[in-house]
């Protein structure tokens, strides 16, 4: 059975990799926007499974699709990519010295001898940063450049010594929560 992954993201795709779960890529053109009236954690998981949904309905045939989201939540209010460094230093001095929340969304859709099987889930994780310097956040950005994720960092990088703890699902964070993925193929069979 083919498993698809419908993500472009390096971190999801290393995950799978470390897991030695066979994939390919198929790179979502799904649109983000979705019904503006759910909460932040559905919002989530309509991404998800939209990416997914959008791959399963281009293929064909026995296939697992995968779809994910991630979401960063600072005092209820939503991060994205951060798209200039003053966007990016700004998210960061709102993140340092206190917790967030990671919502992170797994879709997973299967069909299987004509069988369709539908997974939407939501992982919730918190994470604590330490307090920093404007320097420490100003050198962080101009070194790591975190433009490609949520909240302005990368947990597993640079930006890791200034966490203090987590609380959830490290891969999860990361973007994909692998343990999940890994325990639905194997209920399955695909694995």
């Amino acid at each position: 059975m083919e498993i698809i992954l419908a993500s472009s993201s390096q971190r999801r795709k290393d995950l799978m990799t470390q897991a030695q779960i066979p994939y390919s890529v198929m790179v979502s053109d799904f649109d983000e926007k979705v019904n503006a009236g759910l909460s932040l954690e559905e919002q989530s998981k309509e991404i998800a499974y939209g990416k997914a949904k959008d791959i399963f309905d281009k293929t064909t045939g026995n296939r697992c699709v995968i779809g994910s989201d991630t979401l960063v939540i600072v005092d209820g209010k939503q991060f994205g990519k951060a798209k200039t460094r003053e966007e990016a230093i700004d998210m960061l001095k709102q993140i340092q010295g206190k917790s967030h929340q990671i919502f992170t969304s797994l879709a997973i859709i299967i069909e299987k001898n004509g069988q369709t099987k539908t997974y939407k889930e939501l992982s919730q994780n918190t994470v604590f940063v330490k307090e920093m310097t404007e320097e420490e956040i100003q050198d962080y950005v101009d070194s790591e450049k975190p433009y490609f994720c949520a909240g302005a960092y990368a947990i597993q990088g640079i930006f890791s010594v200034f966490i203090q703890r987590i609380e959830g699902d490290y891969s999860a964070i990361l973007g994909l929560p692998i343990n999940r993925v890994y325990d639905i193929l194997k209920e399955n069979q695909i694995i």
